[in-house]
């Protein structure tokens, strides 16, 4: 089996030919697979037809699953997720803000795995931005400001009661679930070198990030902002278009990524799995 992979041209981001995710996947395919995430980042692979059954065993290629709090799992796979909206939901976007998959656990994913089953004729790309390149090209006021600072990520803006998907969330086709649970924090630092590839990247953003440790709120959240502002230019980001029957993954220690809007009157379904941390 021979892969080809197509770099998108812009900041990160490549398509993969050549390989039937549908079937068993050998060892040098994978490591060829994996290869190319490291290198791109955001890897999509079209003209896939696959069931829930066999997503799954396309993420077991790359590591274990990853726990996926606050969302219902689809009925029969508790590792599947449904990213899905109905053409008259009038809910605001499901994820239509930066951020890396659950950066607010003790150990985070490794990456993501989304499947398009039911795919708008327009809209609802989603965009990525290269956390190497925000890295690499940051001012060097701003890099030393973050060198060796920690930031601590909750999930409690989203995910508790009081939160953006909490109790008050009304008409929403996906099945979320807030809880106190979402209270809870941990800390990351602001630069991590990545573990396979030995690259030094930004972890996380606004949202998943509440607060830079040891800093007061003031002065937190200043630098939260700025470096927000930076790390999400344009000139480090990749917009996805999205076909039926296309698998894209990409890798959270090193990329950010959103969803946007532009389909209503339209139903979308994608199935999600994740990859959890090694």
């Amino acid at each position: 089996m021979s892969l080809t992979v197509t770099p998108s041209g812009q900041a990160c981001g490549a398509t993969v030919r050549g390989v039937d995710l549908s079937r068993p996947l050998g060892a040098d395919t994978v490591a060829a697979i994996r290869s190319a995430w490291l290198a791109h980042q955001v890897l999509a692979f079209p003209d896939q037809t696959l069931t829930d059954d066999q997503l799954e065993s396309y993420t077991l290629n790359f590591g274990p699953f990853g726990d996926d709090p606050f969302i219902a799992p689809i009925p029969g796979h508790p590792h599947i997720i449904a990213v899905k909206r109905k053409a008259d939901e009038t809910a605001p976007i499901f994820a239509e803000s930066w951020h890396s998959d659950w950066s607010f656990q003790a150990r985070p994913p490794q990456g993501t795995c989304l499947y398009g089953i039911t795919i708008p004729p327009t809209g609802g790309d989603t965009l990525f931005t290269n956390q190497y390149l925000a890295l690499e090209q940051m001012p060097a006021g701003l890099r030393q400001r973050i060198d060796g600072k920690r930031a601590v990520h909750s999930a409690r803006n989203a995910y508790a009661p009081a939160g953006f998907y909490g109790a008050g969330d009304k008409g929403r086709s996906m099945d979320i679930r807030p809880s106190e649970e979402a209270e809870a924090a941990q800390l990351h630092d602001l630069i991590r070198v990545h573990p396979e590839t030995g690259r030094e990247s930004l972890f996380g953003t606004a949202g998943y990030i509440i607060a830079i440790d040891g800093l007061a709120a003031d002065e937190s959240a200043a630098l939260i902002g700025e470096l927000y502002r930076w790390q999400t230019r344009p000139e480090f980001q990749y917009r996805h278009r999205w076909s039926a029957n296309m698998l894209v993954m990409w890798d959270n220690r090193c990329t950010l990524h959103m969803a946007t809007g532009g389909y209503a009157g339209h139903d979308r379904l994608l199935h999600r799995t994740t990859i959890g941390a090694a």
